[in-house]
C-alpha cells in the first residue's frame, strides 16, 4: 500500500474531527469582546456548529484576538500562542487586528498582526456583527476540513521571520517552547 495515500487519508480523518470541535480561546484586548457575547448566546448560538471556550491555553485550538494590541500585550499573546499545542489557528477580529483601528497612529499599537503571528482568517469591522462573527468561524472550520489551515505549520517553517517582526518590536522574547 502506498504509504502517502495512507499519510494523506490518516490527515483526512483529523481535519474532518477537529472540524467538528473547536475550542475558542478569547484573547480580548478592547471593545472588541462586545459583539462576541450575543454571538455565543441563544439568538446565535455557535455552540451548535461546535464552537466553544476554552478555559486555558492548553485546551484551546483557536485563538480569537479581539481589539488592538499593545506592544505590551502582544508579549502575552505570543506566550498564550506558544502554550498552545497544535494543531492551532488564530482569527484576527475587527479591524484592531488588521490595521489598529481607531488607534492606528499610536507608537504604541500593533498592526498587521500576521506579521508576528500566523493569522488564518480576518473577520473585518469595527466591530463585526454576530453574523460576520459566524461566517468567519464557518470558513476557517471548512478550511480546516480542507486542510488549508496550516498557520502553525508555517509558524514553524518561518520561525526566524516571525521571531525578527517580534523582537523588532519586543526586544527580547522569552519562549516557551
Amino acid at each position: 500500500m502506498n504509504n502517502n495515500f495512507v499519510k494523506g487519508s490518516w490527515q483526512e480523518i483529523l481535519d474532518w474531527a477537529q472540524n467538528k470541535s473547536i475550542n475558542m480561546l478569547h484573547y480580548c484586548t478592547g471593545c472588541g469582546a462586545i459583539e462576541l457575547p450575543p454571538t455565543m448566546t441563544s439568538r446565535y448560538d455557535m455552540s451548535r456548529f461546535g464552537i466553544g471556550p476554552a478555559a486555558t491555553p492548553r485546551q484551546a485550538d483557536m485563538l480569537l484576538v479581539t481589539g488592538y494590541l499593545s506592544t505590551k500585550t502582544l508579549r502575552r499573546l505570543i506566550y498564550t500562542y506558544e502554550q498552545m499545542q497544535a494543531p492551532k489557528f488564530v482569527v484576527g477580529f475587527g479591524s484592531c487586528t488588521i490595521n489598529g483601528g481607531m488607534y492606528w497612529d499610536s507608537y504604541n499599537t500593533i498592526k498587521q498582526l500576521d506579521k508576528y503571528l500566523p493569522v488564518e482568517i480576518y473577520i473585518a469591522g469595527c466591530m463585526p456583527r454576530p453574523e460576520a462573527i459566524l461566517d468567519g468561524l464557518l470558513k476557517l472550520k471548512k478550511m480546516i476540513n480542507n486542510g488549508e489551515a496550516d498557520g502553525y505549520k508555517r509558524y514553524e517553517e518561518n520561525l526566524e521571520f516571525y521571531h525578527q517582526n517580534q523582537e523588532a518590536v519586543l526586544g527580547e522574547v522569552q519562549r516557551t517552547q
